[in-house]
């Protein structure tokens, strides 16, 4: 028997603008990557998607993640350190013939991952900075400069952001874990959303707590 016309998935492709610049990506399904935006070894779930103009580096993101346009995921970090912070010292190759990208600085950058969960929303022109680890459902507001961990289901605000408030009470944060809704099939995903749209959470949870895969 055929399937009823709206459960039948489209295009899994990832969908990437003409203008990105990825390199050393991963892409899961129906990813979407936007105008200009600029991704270096990046990890971007299924259905997670970048708006025009962001960028980020060293990250894992997870599905059904959305990135707003001017957003930057593990901004640069700068030698503060040394005699100078410009990248002279870091990346002299683009200024003289016979000298090298500093590993070690490169290593530096790499070990300070940023790591974000499923269903996080990230808002126009917000910056998380290097080593932030972000939890599933978690909000960060517009022009939020995000220097510390975000809890789960936590909306984040400010420079340097601060938490506003959790989007659950703790016990249906704990059932949409459990549900873990994210990893379902895009069948059983596309059942759902009109009860995505139509039922309070707590409803929504008994009636999909169960409900067969």
């Amino acid at each position: 028997m055929d399937r009823p016309e709206h459960l039948v998935p489209k295009d899994a492709e990832p969908r990437i603008h003409p203008t990105a610049e990825l390199k050393g990506c991963k892409l899961g399904r129906y990813a979407s990557i936007g105008e200009r935006v600029i991704l270096r070894d990046v990890t971007v779930g299924d259905f997670s998607y970048f708006e025009r103009h962001s960028e980020a580096i060293y990250t894992t993101i997870g599905k059904f993640c959305s990135i707003a346009a001017n957003s930057r995921i593990n901004a640069l970090e700068h030698p503060v350190e040394r005699l100078t912070q410009h990248k002279v010292s870091y990346r002299p190759n683009e200024y003289f013939r016979w000298l090298g990208v500093d590993a070690a600085f490169r290593e530096r950058r790499q070990a300070k991952a940023v790591s974000i969960g499923h269903d996080v929303w990230i808002g126009h022109g917000a910056v998380v900075m290097p080593g932030v680890a972000i939890g599933n459902g978690a909000v960060i507001g517009a022009n939020a400069v995000v220097t510390h961990d975000v809890p789960p289901y936590a909306i984040v605000a400010g420079v340097p952001a601060r938490p506003l408030r959790q989007r659950f009470a703790a016990a249906t944060a704990a059932r949409i874990e459990n549900l873990a809704w994210w990893d379902w099939a895009p069948e059983k995903l596309a059942r759902a959303i009109p009860d995505m749209q139509s039922m309070p959470i707590e409803a929504f949870l008994d009636r999909w707590d169960n409900e067969a895969p």
